[in-house]
């Protein structure tokens, strides 16, 4: 069986405008996961299982409404409700795994495609360190470019050192030889954020695996760490925090695209 599931090697950079200058980079890897391969996947992969404890694992309610249900079936629910039909054309989960039973995903990437390959929508869900998530599905109208361009406004809290009436900007590769996820945050006079992913591709295979545990050991918990550190440093550097407000009513936000003019 061939696998389109991958494994991505790379970094993962933030680099914040305003007020004052920050910046923060770390070394990650993550794993695209074809949701139609996850029951296959244990029975090629001795280091990685689906909802079950490994090395490394996917659980479902990791993500999604945190839920036993399926992710496939979650996401086809949730582009359904946004009327987008792909026909149950792959869906690909850009996303970093479970490390020996604990998984934290600042960002998770959802590619939804019809059978011929076509990239319809883009699910980004974005996960706080409160134990919230939420989910911005955006539409892809047309044929996708090399670089996918959306955008929507903030609905969900995730800094305390960000306000709420922000806009994010998102560039994009689909995943190949190599992937990239590239974010600015802004507010009314320009840019307070950037953020970005890029990593590139190898085999999902259990050799490739033990390199990037080895390469990279503990590589959640120090993902999890490193915000708090920051949050630290920046606290220091006179960051001012911000309240919380209560997370979005509903799980999804779906972003109207507005349709070119004829």
């Amino acid at each position: 069986m061939t696998l389109r599931s991958a494994l991505y090697v790379g970094s993962v950079m933030h680099r914040r405008a305003r007020p004052k200058p920050h910046q923060l980079r770390y070394r990650v890897f993550w794993c695209l996961f074809d949701l139609d391969e996850l029951d296959a996947l244990p029975g090629q992969l001795r280091l990685f299982s689906h909802n079950r404890f490994n090395a490394l694992s996917l659980h479902d309610a990791d993500h999604g409404d945190g839920s036993s249900t399926s992710l496939r079936e979650q996401i086809d629910r949730h582009l359904q409700a946004a009327g987008i039909d792909i026909a149950r054309g792959p869906i690909r989960l850009l996303c970093m795994p479970r490390i020996f039973g604990y998984a934290f995903n600042p960002l998770s990437v959802y590619f939804c495609y019809t059978p011929d390959e076509r990239l319809s929508a883009v699910l980004y869900e974005v996960h706080n360190t409160f134990h919230q998530r939420h989910i911005y599905l955006i539409p892809v109208q047309g044929a996708a470019d090399a670089v996918i361009a959306q955008e929507c406004r903030k609905d969900f809290y995730v800094s305390p050192f960000m306000d709420m009436d922000l806009t994010y900007s998102f560039r994009l590769s689909e995943p190949d030889d190599a992937v990239s996820v590239k974010i600015e945050v802004k507010d009314d006079t320009g840019r307070i954020l950037t953020a970005a992913l890029a990593g590139k591709r190898t085999a999902l295979n259990d050799a490739e695996l033990i390199r990037a545990l080895a390469t990279h050991p503990a590589l959640t918990l120090k993902v999890i760490a490193a915000i708090h550190w920051h949050a630290l440093v920046m606290l220091v550097k006179g960051f001012k925090l911000r309240r919380r407000p209560s997370p979005p009513r509903n799980l999804v936000t779906v972003v109207a695209v507005q349709k070119a003019a004829s």
